[in-house]
């Protein structure tokens, strides 16, 4: 992706945008200039749901700017099995970035955002409850620039794996 897919900004959507990582690096120098307190979350966001939301307008209340790290296309079949994602990265992209709590989207395709959080070292990095900080590969990185690592609340039986098996009748 190279180019910034940005919302219309109207009142029902949300003010993201989709940034390519170098985009994206800018963009928060930019923010962190200008006093902003940056949240980072990643994840598939593959079919977004009740639980997802939650999660994202907590993560948004923890500082002023919330950016979504979405796993590419690749990397949630090599996570999820091949008959997954359910939506392509693109879609996943422009859901996430409508929300109104969200400021920025990216793609990132390795296994983890490790070197995306070293690209933009937020001074946040958020998981849903299902983790524990210390198991989190990132941690380490985050806490030597000097971040902080939080695990949120977690909001039960919302699982998109599960829903995708009820769908499809499994």
């Amino acid at each position: 992706m190279s180019d910034a897919i940005e919302s219309d900004g109207g009142a029902d959507r949300g003010s993201g945008a989709v940034l390519p990582r170098g985009l994206l690096v800018e963009a928060l120098r930019r923010h962190r200039a200008a006093g902003a307190r940056i949240v980072f979350t990643n994840g598939c966001f593959d079919v977004l749901h009740a639980g997802h939301i939650a999660y994202l307008d907590e993560a948004k209340r923890l500082g002023d700017i919330l950016v979504v790290a979405v796993n590419s296309d690749r990397s949630v079949r090599k996570l999820k099995g091949p008959d997954r994602p359910v939506n392509a990265e693109g879609d996943r992209c422009a859901v996430l970035a409508a929300l109104r709590c969200v400021d920025h989207v990216t793609i990132f395709d390795e296994d983890t955002p490790a070197e995306l959080l070293r690209a933009t070292e937020p001074d946040l990095y958020v998981k849903g409850g299902d983790y524990q900080p210390e198991t989190l590969p990132e941690s380490p990185i985050v806490r030597a620039y000097g971040g902080e690592v939080r695990v949120l609340g977690y909001l039960a039986d919302h699982s998109t794996s599960a829903m995708i098996d009820r769908i499809r009748g499994r």
